[in-house]
C-alpha cells in the first residue's frame, strides 16, 4: 500500500510540474491545461477545435517542450499522402535493398495540424496508429514509441477545402475542446509576455518519459468503485436515450470517461473518484462521439448542451 502511496503522489507531482510549466505560456486558460494532461496521463488522444490565432499549435508545443520527448509536426494539406506520415521504404543500390524510413508518426508527441484539410485516405492512416499504438507500412506491423500522444487541430469556421473527421476516427479521440478567447487583462500580460522573446523559447523540461510511463501507470491506483462505474454507465448510456440523439456513445467512450476521471482525480491530489470528476469531463469526453438528429442540427444545438442535458437526468450515486 505505501508503494502505491508514493506512486500516486510522485504521479500527481509529476503532473502538477507539467501543468505549472505549461500556464507559464498559455495564459488564462488553466481548464484547457488541466483536461490536456488529463488526456495525455490516461493515456488518450485530443482534438482541439477552435477558431484560428487562440493558441492551439502552441499549447501542444509547450507540452512537448515540457516533456523531455521525441516531437514531431505534421501540417495536413489536400496533397499529404499516407506514406507522408507513416513512412516510405526506398531502394538502396549500395545493398542492393529496400530500407524502410520512419515517418513523423514515430513520435512521443504528434501534432497534426488542420488535420481535417487532408483527404480521408490520408486521416485513416492515423487510426490504427491512435487506436493501436502501430502503423502497417508493406504489408509489416511497426510499433509507435511509447508512449504516443496525437494532438490534432482543426478550425471549425472554415468548410472549403477541409473533410470533415468520420466517426470512427473521431471516437479515437478521448477529449475535443476548444480554448477560446481570454480576457482583455490577460491578452494584455501576453503582449508584455512577448515582447522581446516568446515564451517558448526559454521553457525547459520538467518531465522524463519515463516520468509519464509512471503517471500513467499509477492512474490505476486511484480508485473507483461499483457504484461509480454504474453511474459512468449511466452517462454514457443517457446519450443514447436523449431524444435529440440519432447516435449515442460507445461503450468505448465509457472506458474514456473512466480513465479521464481516474486522471482527474490523480491531479486534484484524490485517492477516488468522485461525481464531480465524471461531470467535469463528460461533455468534452462525449460530445464529439454523439450524432445530433436532424431537428437538433438544423435549430443549431450544440453538441456538448445535449450531453450536458442528458448527464443532468442522471442521478448522482449518493
Amino acid at each position: 500500500m505505501n508503494d502505491a502511496a508514493n506512486a500516486v503522489s510522485r504521479a500527481a507531482g509529476t503532473l502538477q510540474a507539467l501543468r505549472e510549466n505549461l500556464s507559464r505560456v498559455i495564459l488564462g486558460q488553466p481548464t484547457a491545461l488541466r483536461w490536456l494532461i488529463a488526456a495525455f496521463a490516461a493515456g488518450g488522444h485530443v482534438l482541439l477545435e477552435d477558431k484560428p490565432g487562440t493558441g492551439k499549435t502552441t499549447l501542444a508545443n509547450a507540452l512537448a517542450r515540457s516533456v523531455d520527448a521525441n516531437f514531431k509536426r505534421v501540417q495536413f494539406t489536400a496533397d499529404l499522402l499516407p506514406s507522408d506520415i507513416i513512412g516510405v521504404s526506398t531502394f538502396d543500390p549500395r545493398d542492393q535493398a529496400f530500407h524502410f524510413h520512419e515517418g513523423p508518426v514515430f513520435a512521443n508527441i504528434l501534432l497534426a495540424d488542420e488535420i481535417n484539410r487532408a483527404s480521408p485516405r490520408t486521416q485513416s492512416a492515423l487510426l490504427e496508429a491512435m487506436a493501436e499504438g502501430q502503423v502497417t507500412a508493406e504489408g509489416v506491423r511497426r510499433a509507435l514509441p511509447d508512449p504516443f500522444f496525437v494532438v490534432a487541430t482543426q478550425n471549425p469556421i472554415e468548410s472549403a477545402g477541409t473533410y470533415p473527421l468520420p466517426e470512427a476516427q473521431l471516437d479515437r479521440f478521448a477529449l475535443r475542446f476548444g480554448l477560446g478567447y481570454i480576457s482583455p487583462e490577460q491578452e494584455a500580460a501576453m503582449l508584455a509576455a512577448q515582447n522581446s522573446v516568446h515564451p517558448l523559447a526559454n521553457l525547459k523540461a520538467v518531465a522524463s518519459l519515463a516520468e509519464v510511463i509512471a503517471a500513467r501507470q499509477a492512474i490505476t491506483e486511484v480508485r473507483i468503485g461499483d457504484a461509480m462505474r454504474r453511474y459512468i454507465v449511466e452517462v454514457v448510456g443517457a446519450t443514447r436515450s436523449h431524444n435529440a440523439i440519432r447516435l449515442g456513445a460507445s461503450p468505448r467512450a465509457s472506458l474514456a470517461l473512466q480513465r479521464l476521471a481516474q486522471a482527474l482525480a490523480l491531479m486534484d491530489g484524490e485517492a477516488f473518484v468522485t461525481p464531480d470528476h465524471v461531470r467535469e469531463i463528460a461533455a468534452p469526453a462525449l460530445a464529439h462521439r454523439i450524432a445530433l438528429d436532424a431537428h437538433a442540427q438544423y435549430s443549431g444545438a450544440a453538441a456538448d448542451e445535449i450531453v450536458g442535458e442528458a448527464v443532468a437526468r442522471v442521478a448522482v450515486p449518493a
